[in-house]
């Protein structure tokens, strides 16, 4: 059950990472602190008050630029292949010490960095199309919504692993199917 819960809890927070690469790590490094949850094996930094103020800048930096109607789109070409590292990062973290070192990494990439890669996708393609038929007018109202989603899905990821990572399963496999339909 515990690796069904961790692997619940880092596909919820991986497709966070779609939205916002740094608010599941920040909401994570947070519950860490207030002792909700204890990383694995090699990934105890990521509970600690430096990694706070790290995850707090970045995460603030991140909002802002998206905030940037030309300068989100190029924080996109940047954040797709960020945001599945994080995602692997994320929920290989939560893998416990029964599982070898080379299997959590390949579940952190193939789980975490998958759902993060498809969620980001999904939003790269969001936002190209609101630049071409907006002129950039509408990515801000598009990053006010993936500003919200990553909040309160990594929260709810945090709380609820198990019921977010079935919703998170079901984004990953409605955004693959409909960026496949688009190529």
């Amino acid at each position: 059950m515990e690796l069904i819960t961790s692997l619940a809890l880092g596909i919820g927070l991986s497709a966070c990472c779609g939205f916002r690469i740094f608010v599941p790590m920040l909401v994570t490094n947070i519950a860490a602190l207030a002792g909700h949850y204890h990383f694995g094996n090699g990934f105890e930094w990521m509970g600690t008050m430096t990694a706070f103020y790290i995850f707090a800048s970045a995460t603030i930096l991140e909002i802002i630029g998206y905030y940037i109607p030309w300068f989100d789109n190029l924080l996109d070409s940047i954040a797709t292949p960020a945001s599945i590292i994080a995602g692997t990062i994320l929920t290989t973290s939560f893998l416990g010490g029964d599982i070898s070192p080379t299997m959590k990494w390949v579940l952190g990439f193939l789980v975490g960095g998958g759902s993060a890669g498809i969620v980001q996708l999904g939003t790269t393609v969001t936002r190209l199309t609101s630049t071409a038929t907006t002129a950039g007018f509408g990515n801000p109202i598009i990053a006010t919504v993936e500003n919200i989603l990553s909040v309160v899905f990594s929260i709810l990821s945090v709380f609820l692993p198990i019921l977010l990572g079935v919703g998170a399963v079901l984004l990953v496999m409605y955004l693959g199917k409909k960026l496949v339909r688009r190529l």
